[in-house]
């Protein structure tokens, strides 16, 4: 397995991005999620996108992480957003998403981030799994989809220092 940082239009971003897509759609019977992207978000300082590549050079995984700070979305300073987190059907269960996930983390951390927040729906209980067995924890709803009420929202301190006793 090989992890690269790679553009969020990247060819191969965009197509596990439409993957993802039309997963949603199947799963929340919509056109997916609309949360307003650009690639500069991604770009580091600022954020990362990542792509897991198997052993034939095949994208199979893929997420990223934006910084947000304060704001009438419910964003909190130092925030990292984890977004698109997607691993192809084929490829589930071999722990990509997990080391996508370890992944991001590190960097936003070493980016000087504070706190890891991300939102899923109710409709993804394997991604609600991951999130939980990972340490994140339910926490106040923020981002495009706070007053939806599929939405689940999960946040995760970045720093030891800021973890509850």
């Amino acid at each position: 397995m090989n992890i690269r940082r790679v553009p969020f239009d990247h060819p191969d971003a965009v197509k596990l991005n439409d993957e993802v897509q039309a997963e949603y759609a199947v799963r929340y019977g919509d056109e997916g999620d609309v949360t307003p992207l650009a690639p500069a978000m991604f770009e580091p300082p600022l954020g990362l996108y990542l792509i897991a590549y198997d052993e034939w050079g095949r994208p199979v995984a893929t997420g990223g992480w934006r910084c947000q700070d304060e704001n009438d979305e419910g964003y909190s300073d130092g925030d990292a957003e984890i977004k698109r987190m997607y691993v192809i059907p084929e490829a589930r269960g071999n722990g990509l998403a997990r080391r996508v996930l370890a992944a991001l983390e590190d960097d936003a951390r070493a980016a000087g981030r504070t706190r890891m927040v991300l939102e899923t729906g109710a409709k993804q209980p394997e991604a609600i799994a991951l999130y939980t067995s990972s340490g994140y924890d339910p926490c106040r709803k923020f981002g495009h989809y706070r007053f939806d009420d599929l939405s689940a929202c999960f946040a995760k301190p970045l720093r030891q220092d800021d973890r509850p006793a």
